[in-house]
């Protein structure tokens, strides 16, 4: 059997919700869909003007700092169950409404190269973890949500949500 990160995770492994991310995910080495997904992202991103960060493009509600500022806390969201499910801890996890957490953080009043700094430092930590996890713990599963999922499921979904919404920022910018 080859390393579970090398396929796509099973739809027995997550919730019906979070095959629309995974099937955005190309097939292959997920860490290597993750380390190259954070490299176009920052490239996008990294000379977009303050302004047109902050501007909301009907029919969308957020900023493209809010998007950055979503993605960010969604990928500690899950990496924080991937942690929790790799290590074989049985508690289930509650869900989480991003429009309250993007309310909250303000994301409008700081700099687009500290919110994608974060983002790819959060990344790039979430690489290491990823990285140093045996086979066997790719394919626990927790409680998310109210739902099963494995850490491999959490891993592809992470690379998925990230790409719905880059998807999303392209067309807003013509890109």
């Amino acid at each position: 059997m080859s390393a579970p990160r090398l396929s796509k995770p099973d739809p027995t492994e997550y919730a019906p919700n979070l095959g629309a991310y995974i099937d955005l995910v190309p097939e292959g080495d997920v860490l290597t869909i993750l380390e190259r997904q954070i490299e176009d992202t920052i490239a996008l991103l990294r000379d977009l003007p303050e302004k047109e960060a902050e501007t909301r493009h009907a029919p969308y509600t957020w900023s493209i700092k809010q998007v950055v500022g979503h993605l960010t806390d969604c990928e500690r969201i899950f990496g924080v169950r991937a942690l929790r499910f790799a290590r074989n801890d049985p508690t289930a996890l509650p869900g989480f409404d991003e429009n309250p957490y993007v309310e909250a953080a303000h994301f409008d009043t700081r700099a687009l190269s500290c919110l994608v700094q974060e983002l790819e430092f959060l990344r790039r930590s979430h690489l290491l973890f990823f990285g140093g996890l045996h086979d066997a713990a790719w394919l626990r599963c927790g409680i998310a949500n109210g739902h099963p999922v494995t850490v491999r499921a959490l891993a592809y979904t992470m690379a998925g949500h990230e790409r719905h919404h880059v998807n999303i920022v392209r067309k807003r910018l013509g890109r």
